[in-house]
């Protein structure tokens, strides 16, 4: 097992050092310079649209809004990585990494802009009538792959991909990261059965209700799980505020100091912050857009302008304060790697009881992240198949990583699930990157009409000659006016 475990590791290592980092890095760096830094100008336009009201479907019910999307997306982005992956990504390449991991999201919601708008273009309507989802939409790489390039293999081909990678893996590793947690806070004789039952009970109640049961706890636990981490977080900053400056230099010196390139350590920083800064976001990955789909909005710009905010909460806010809480704190690197780093720094500057604090912060993050990722499968899913028996199978498989993850380790499996990981980055950004001249339209047509004082309404005869077919933008609304000088 551990010869299989070192050759999943070395295939790993120079697939994402010498093809997908220069993939993702380069085809952000293009979309950040065509859209004129679009992630940036565009900033308080995010949060204008962020405040959207859902719509009502054709069924009477209301659709799932921007921010019900968002919090889809941001279920999935924000996991026990943030706490963890941050932690190991510092004791790895040094407070530098921390730099290069702002310089990735800063770069790649550019990217997250591209593959969203692109979702809410080539989206669906679901239609099996009398179900739960009767009436919402589903969407994602797959989908635009398909009807975008005409070619339903390689549609197929990421749906496996990041149905097998999200559904299973990733769910199978979030449940054995909060069955672990757990018995470090309430002692090994914690039953590792038990939290597996739980989750699945819980998970159950969830998944069996649909998008809307799923986008309605999602749009209440993300917030609460965000709020109490960074709480937890401005309260160890407070208490080191002297170490402020400090860390800065330490963080922009470990990024270009002369000391890290005489050491070779610049390479480790440079590294591990753009790949943690992937990891953590997913910002052109192609797991983000199955959430963008969702939402009701009246253009497709829209949702890609939310998401590209989902990658700044990621990122800049929730791995940001973990790597404060760390650094402000400075707990020995070298002793200390994973979610252990960041329970240390909080129990050494706010007490024990913070632990436990954090403890429920994991569950909720992992417990998140188990509802976001059980939905990029089904959407998926969807797009394989229609048939109605396929979709429960689905979710009794789910449910069954989820108890099978809580019991054992998953060193082997988690370290496979990133092969499959990039090999399903790697498909999305060569489809995204001929796809995105189209991103580039739908933005000129939104922000003519904003320069026009309207809150943009988008319907496929104002863009001609748009390839493949569009479904869900034929009905025309009534646009309204709003201040056009918040672009």
């Amino acid at each position: 097992m551990d010869s299989l475990n070192s050759l999943i590791l070395d295939v790993n290592d120079v697939f994402w050092t010498y093809l997908l980092i220069p993939l993702v890095v380069g085809a952000a760096l293009w979309f950040t310079l065509r859209s004129r830094g679009v992630q940036i100008r565009m900033l308080p336009e995010m949060i204008r649209v962020l405040g959207d009201k859902a719509e009502t479907g054709p069924d009477g019910r209301k659709q799932v809004s921007a921010f019900g999307a968002f919090t889809i997306s941001a279920a999935a982005r924000v996991g026990t990585g943030n706490i963890a992956g941050v932690a190991a990504a510092i004791t790895a390449g040094g407070a530098g990494a921390v730099f290069w991991m702002w310089v990735m999201a800063l770069l790649g919601a550019a990217s997250a802009f591209v593959e969203s708008a692109l979702a809410q273009l080539y989206k669906v309507r679901n239609r099996d009538a009398g179900g739960n989802d009767s009436g919402t939409y589903r969407g994602g790489p797959a989908y635009y792959i398909q009807r975008g390039l005409g070619k339903r293999w390689a549609g197929v081909l990421f749906a496996v991909v990041i149905t097998v990678t999200f559904g299973f893996v990733f769910n199978a590793v979030q449940s054995n990261t909060i069955a672990s947690v757990a018995r470090g806070s309430f002692g090994d004789s914690f039953p590792a059965a038990g939290a597996g039952a739980g989750l699945v009970v819980l998970l159950g109640m969830v998944v069996f209700g649909g998008v809307r049961r799923i986008a309605t706890v999602t749009s209440l636990v993300v917030p609460v799980m965000a709020v109490l981490y960074l709480l937890l977080g401005l309260a160890v900053v407070l208490l080191n505020v002297n170490d402020v400056p400090r860390v800065f230099a330490d963080i922009v010196g470990g990024a270009f100091g002369v000391r890290e390139v005489a050491g070779g350590a610049l390479g480790a920083a440079i590294q591990q912050g753009v790949r943690r800064g992937m990891f953590s976001n997913e910002a052109g990955l192609g797991s983000a857009p199955n959430a963008a789909a969702t939402a009701e909005v009246t253009h497709p710009v829209k949702q890609g302008l939310v998401q590209t905010l989902g990658v700044f909460f990621d990122t800049l806010l929730i791995c940001s304060m973990t790597a404060f809480i760390i650094l402000t704190s400075n707990p020995s690197l070298s002793e200390r790697g994973g979610a252990d780093l960041t329970q240390t720094a909080l129990t050494d500057t706010l007490g024990g009881w913070a632990g436990h604090v954090l403890t429920l912060v994991v569950f909720l993050l992992a417990f998140s992240t188990l509802i976001g990722n059980y939905y990029y499968g089904e959407s998926n899913i969807r797009f394989m198949t229609g048939r109605r028996w396929v979709l429960p199978g689905y979710r009794v498989l789910v449910l069954a990583a989820v108890f099978g993850g809580a019991l054992g380790s998953v060193d082997v499996v988690w370290n496979l699930a990133d092969v499959f990981m990039g090999g399903m980055a790697l498909v999305n950004l060569l489809a995204i990157l001929p796809l995105s001249a189209i991103a580039w339209k739908l933005l000129e047509d939104y922000l003519a009409q904003r320069r026009e004082g309207l809150d943009p309404v988008f319907t496929r005869d104002r863009v001609p000659g748009l390839p493949g077919e569009i479904e869900c933008w034929d009905e025309r609304t009534e646009s309204r006016e709003v201040d056009p000088h918040t672009v």
